[in-house]
């Protein structure tokens, strides 16, 4: 068998999930050629982790202008995108335009605008896109998605969703390049793509329209000044004013981070270690969204990133009973430890209400891995030898655009007070 042919952009914290799989479980499948990154440290750590960590050889790098360059010479099947969310579309679709099929992390893009070329590029040259949303893998999820299918609940009315992140994961949203919403999209585009994705995957449907509310609440520096604090820093590294603030991410304390970011940052001056109580945040901490699903269904989801405890209740009603599904996940930062602890379950639980018949639980089959096992069944999937999937759990770029619409929905709902049509936005 051939092996194909992949370059990477963006070698920040997400990078190591997809070119660490290159290099050691898909060699026979997949041959990683070239990284390519705004940052020549940051390449150069990747290259390190490479030969130490999995034994491969270091590949060639290339600066973010050279992208062009860096396709004619290496010749790629795909292009693996992990860069700063709101510079995806740009390598999407250059890629597209360059003959290359594209592979992404979510969320595909973060406005309106953005989607619409990568849609209209994706029609003009007939390549393809993977969003690799991983959470679909998960076999909890999947199970939740196998239930739906099977009519255990009957036709899905209503969906109740609540998403918690602690004072560890969510607060990191606060302290790097995420806190702008230019960046990012705010949680409602980088982090919710994730749930919104899962409903429509779920249930089997699209949204159709929007409302939202949502503020910064807790985070930054006002809110921190209300609340009495008169101690305030602009990074923690190295700085004695954050040595007992429980918010401060140390990243000189931290082997990965340093190397990543710290002795990193004198090339492009990006701070990984911001205040959550500083000014310039422009992203929301709190939200709360109400959808209407195409298939007349309703769901009520909210999103608080300063919680006690990680994870999620959700709630399906259905005309023959409710599905409920709560999981607490293990706490994490992003890039300062072990990978597969992203996403990793602490416990969960799934019960099944029948309208005229007892409450039971649903086991499910445990999987290693990150995001509750379905990390390593999604890199199959990409990389190695998908099997047919009943779920249809490989996600398009029709699918990448319909979970960060009802974010972008939900972002304008929060500018104008008003509810948002999808087909508004784009035209697919």
């Amino acid at each position: 068998m051939e092996r194909k042919k992949y370059v990477l952009v963006g070698t920040g914290g997400r990078a190591e999930f997809f070119y660490g799989a290159l290099a050691t479980d898909y060699r026979e499948t997949a041959e990683l050629t070239a990284f390519c990154d705004i940052n020549e440290t940051r390449m150069a750590y990747a290259n390190r982790l490479l030969v130490d960590n999995y034994g491969y050889p270091e590949v060639r790098t290339y600066r973010s202008e050279q992208f062009d360059e860096m396709i004619a010479v290496e010749k790629p099947d795909a292009v693996i995108v992990t860069c700063l969310d709101r510079s995806h579309h740009t390598y999407i679709i250059r890629a597209m335009e360059l003959g290359c099929d594209v592979i992404t992390e979510k969320p595909m893009t973060v406005d309106e605008h953005k989607c619409q070329a990568i849609l209209d590029t994706v029609k003009r040259t007939g390549k393809q896109i993977r969003v690799t949303f991983n959470y679909r893998y998960a076999p909890h999820h999947t199970k939740a998605r196998e239930l739906i299918m099977d009519g255990v609940i009957g036709k899905v009315n209503s969906v109740h969703f609540e998403w918690l992140l602690d004072t560890q994961h969510g607060a990191d949203y606060f302290r790097r390049w995420h806190r702008d919403k230019r960046n990012s999209g705010g949680l409602l585009v980088h982090k919710s793509t994730h749930h919104f994705d899962l409903v429509n995957f779920w249930i089997g449907s699209e949204p159709e329209s929007v409302f939202a509310y949502g503020d910064l609440l807790f985070y930054g520096r006002e809110n921190a000044e209300s609340r009495g604090e008169t101690k305030f820093y602009e990074r923690a590294t190295g700085n004695p004013l954050a040595k007992d603030d429980p918010f401060a991410l140390h990243l000189d304390e931290n082997v990965q981070l340093k190397a990543m970011y710290l002795d990193a940052e004198h090339e492009d001056g990006y701070r990984r270690d911001q205040s959550v109580f500083g000014d310039g945040i422009s992203i929301e901490d709190t939200m709360g969204v109400l959808v209407r699903y195409k298939s007349g269904a309703i769901m009520t989801y909210s999103l608080n990133a300063y919680m006690p405890w990680e994870g999620y209740r959700i709630a399906f009603n259905g005309t023959k009973g409710r599905l409920e599904m709560n999981v607490v996940e293990k706490s994490y930062v992003n890039s300062g430890g072990d990978k597969s602890l992203e996403g990793a379950i602490e416990g969960q639980t799934i019960t099944v209400f029948p309208m005229f018949a007892e409450p039971y639980k649903v086991e499910v089959d445990k999987e290693e891995g990150g995001h509750g096992g379905g990390d390593p069944i999604l890199l199959n999937d990409v990389f190695g030898h998908p099997v047919p999937d009943r779920f249809n759990r490989a996600a398009n770029h029709i699918d990448g655009a319909r979970s960060i619409l009802t974010g972008i929905a939900a972002n304008r709902s929060l500018r104008t007070g008003a509810a948002v049509r999808i087909d508004d936005l784009v035209r697919f």
